[in-house]
């Protein structure tokens, strides 16, 4: 039998989720409770106090196994990550009607952009929009211009032209928002609002998103390149669009200068092509 993938596994030998019963030794078993995120943007860490493997946004869906220590350990509803967030991040609120499609936007006070602003949301955090008021949808948090936001209900259509609103945006590893994004990141983003179901690292980007393509294959726009560890968007015939850790931005770049590139620094050769469907 392989080995669960710890990232994707809810089960930390205290807890497991009541799905998993006669798979595997846990403590006990529970049914999760859901939650949402309140803060902006918070850490998904493998362990208590442990390292970032990747970040939740605001009104993300969570599926609580446990609080303990001010930790809870939880499982993403997006992708299935599983992982800890500080207890406090979480709360109990009705699930989102929109999300953000700007590649940022701010929440006012009130209906008007000279009030102070209560918070910064990404490109992708979640809202419950109540009703409008001028220009600004009404939300429990406060104002949020309606041009910066898109019904769930509503998909985008291209999920290269979502990452590129990112463009600029700092590189950080295990980053999922305006504030900081890396590879696989950049690619969650464009496929969520798009509604096309993706995994958070490139890894599972790589077994799991669409058809594998040949070498030789002619690439278009939407297609992924994959190297070890990395993976990027092909924006056209001749460029790529990612973040990355040489230029520690999310930058255009030509197609085979960054094969070369890569391979030149010691990252090794493309190792797949892949093409949503």
């Amino acid at each position: 039998m392989s080995t669960p993938d710890r990232r994707r596994w809810p089960c930390n030998g205290r807890v497991a989720s009541s799905r998993l019963k006669g798979q595997v030794v846990a403590d006990r078993f529970v049914d999760p409770i859901r939650r949402h995120v309140a803060m902006p943007v918070a850490d998904l860490l493998n362990a208590p106090e442990g390292r970032r493997d990747r970040q939740v946004l605001y009104g993300e869906a969570l599926d609580v196994l446990e609080e303990r220590d001010g930790w809870a350990f939880v499982e993403a509803l997006k992708d299935g990550y599983t992982g800890y967030i500080d207890a406090f991040a979480l709360v109990d609120i009705p699930d989102p009607t929109h999300r953000v499609s700007a590649a940022a936007t701010h929440v006012y006070s009130e209906p008007d952009i000279k009030r102070p602003e209560r918070l910064a949301l990404s490109l992708g955090a979640l809202v419950e929009v109540t009703g409008t008021e001028g220009k600004f949808a009404v939300t429990p948090e406060g104002f949020i211009p309606t041009v910066h936001l898109s019904p769930i209900s509503t998909p985008d259509a291209d999920p290269v032209a979502v990452s590129e609103r990112l463009i600029g945006t700092p590189y950080l590893w295990g980053g999922n928002s305006r504030n900081g994004i890396d590879c696989s990141g950049l690619v969650q983003a464009g496929c969520a609002a798009c509604g096309i179901p993706c995994p958070g690292d490139s890894d599972m980007q790589a077994r799991e998103l669409g058809e594998a393509l040949p070498e030789d294959a002619v690439l278009q726009r939407g297609d992924l390149i994959f190297w070890k560890g990395h993976v990027a968007w092909v924006a056209d015939e001749s460029r790529i669009f990612h973040a990355n850790g040489h230029d520690m931005s999310t930058v255009y770049e030509g197609i085979d200068a960054a094969i070369a590139r890569i391979e030149a620094q010691g990252d090794g050769k493309v190792t797949a092509r892949r093409r949503l469907l």
